[in-house]
């Protein structure tokens, strides 16, 4: 026979001799895996528990398949290379662990039957409520009266703020000049603020206007700040220069250049702007100069007559 023919059967025959050996190995493991994997009890009351040890080879755990049975705890005894688990079920019924792809322990669970007819079955028993003590009484007690304390605190600082005002209130000092003190006061101060210089005409000739309406209102009476310019000037020919109705030229020249300039953006002249406050201080005099001597002889004329 050649000897190529026998070298080939032979290397046949040593591949056989291989495959089967590690075969009869693993299968050898398997069946050792098999004899000693043990369940502590094959049968268990529902919701009892017992112990299932699986040994294991090298580091290699095995896999498990344990459906609807449940650890409750796991123990690795590597000196006994042992896998200790406490398992439990709460389904009756007969049940699998599947250990690897090869081996399986059966674990019947049984149900728990109760017997009414013996057993003692109880009401539910009453909710027992536990006394107040002394110190949680007091300290409801001290609370209502903080309430009360607060409530009263409350109503007596509302009825003093009617009574008095309101007792936080900064009182302002009673301003003891004129309407036309005031008035030549407030147009000083608008000339100290220089607006026109800086080119704020619309604002200088607003406050102009403004300091007049409400001097004209504080010494006639007329309700100056809510009525046009015309019905100003009308109302003040009326009732203060009958006599010369002349001088309200002054106050329609004033109230002319204002409406000008906030309505028609016209920009006075730097002499216009001064002709403007010349006019009200002039204004603001002789108003109050034909308005002041009526009224102290009304408080003449009712002093008598008391």
């Amino acid at each position: 026979m050649p000897d190529n023919i026998i070298r080939s059967k032979s290397w046949k025959v040593k591949t056989l001799i291989i495959i089967g050996g590690l075969f009869t190995f693993h299968f050898s493991l398997l069946t050792s895996a098999k004899a000693q994997a043990v369940l502590g009890s094959d049968t268990i009351a529902l919701g009892d528990q017992t112990t299932l040890s699986i040994p294991f080879a090298g580091d290699s755990l095995p896999m498990l398949d344990l459906g609807k049975i449940e650890v409750v705890e796991q123990h690795l005894d590597t000196s006994a290379h042992t896998l200790l688990s406490t398992v439990t079920c709460f389904e009756p019924g007969e049940h699998w662990l599947h250990i690897g792809p090869y081996d399986s322990l059966p674990l019947v669970v049984t149900d728990v039957e109760v017997d009414t007819t013996t057993a003692e079955i109880r009401d539910i028993a009453p909710i027992q409520r536990v006394p107040y003590t002394f110190w949680e009484l007091f300290r409801w007690v001290l609370l209502a009266w903080a309430v009360a304390a607060v409530g009263i605190v409350v109503w007596y600082l509302i009825d003093r703020r009617k009574r008095r005002g309101s007792i936080f209130a900064h009182h302002e000092p009673v301003d003891t000049r004129t309407p036309e003190q005031r008035a030549l006061d407030g147009l000083e101060e608008l000339r100290q603020s220089h607006l026109w210089q800086s080119g704020q005409v619309k604002e200088y000739h607003t406050r102009l206007t403004d300091i007049v309406r409400q001097f004209i209102e504080e010494a006639t009476g007329i309700r100056a700040t809510e009525m046009t310019s015309g019905d100003i000037v009308s109302s003040v020919q009326h009732l203060a220069f009958r006599e010369a109705p002349q001088d309200t030229e002054q106050l329609r020249s004033i109230f002319t250049t204002a409406d000008l300039v906030k309505f028609a953006k016209s920009e006075p002249l730097p002499h216009e702007h001064e002709a403007s406050m010349t006019a009200a201080v002039a204004f603001v005099k002789q108003l109050w100069e034909s308005v002041k001597p009526n009224e102290t002889a009304d408080k003449e004329t009712g002093g008598k007559e008391e």
